[in-house]
């Protein structure tokens, strides 16, 4: 029965994301903003992304970090408000320093840091953490997952290699959904 109902988590999941996807932002004055389309992204990501065992082992929390400016103000803590991912609480923290974000589960990179991205990616290099951003060319700079709007519509796509070097497997209805990026333009002296 467990099956069951794992699965039928999983089709509600799967149906939240791709009526999510098609969501136009702010259509009317009820429907979502941009950031609280993209905070309902960074958990379903979390909830469809394989984490190495020994990442998320223990009985720490699963920690969404944003790395610079904060631009969801309190949508994403509103968010994931009493969820949990692999029965972990989520905890949402912010930092000013990459040094401070090493050990999140998923990190969402602002735009403020674009500047800094390259050392930022070079300094999670082996680390299982999930780098999410809605900066431009962020999957084609190495990032693992890019959040990009077009059309008033919010659209994701996944770096295969970025996701390998970290040891993360997004699932495959999460690959159905995303643009597939294969290479990096990213110089990785």
């Amino acid at each position: 029965m467990k099956n069951g109902s794992s699965l039928r988590k999983i089709l509600i999941s799967i149906l939240l994301i791709g009526v999510t996807v098609f969501l136009p932002i702010q259509a009317t004055p009820s429907s979502p903003n941009e950031y609280q389309v993209k905070a309902a992204f960074l958990y379903n990501f979390a909830k469809f992304v394989e984490w190495p065992q020994e990442a998320i082992a223990g009985g720490q929390p699963f920690v969404i970090g944003i790395l610079g400016q904060d631009p969801f103000g309190n949508e994403l803590d509103e968010a994931v408000a009493g969820k949990t991912v692999r029965e972990k609480k989520i905890t949402v923290k912010r930092f000013s320093k990459i040094e401070e974000a090493i050990h999140c589960h998923l990190l969402f990179i602002s735009n403020s840091e674009d500047q800094n991205l390259a050392q930022i990616l070079r300094r999670l290099e082996g680390a299982p953490v999930l780098t999410v951003s809605d900066m431009g060319q962020f999957a084609e700079k190495g990032g693992v997952i890019q959040l990009v709007t077009d059309q008033n519509k919010i659209h994701f796509a996944i770096n295969m290699a970025a996701a390998e070097r970290v040891g993360l497997k997004p699932s495959s209805q999460l690959l159905k959904l995303s643009r597939i990026i294969t290479g990096t333009t990213q110089n990785r002296e």
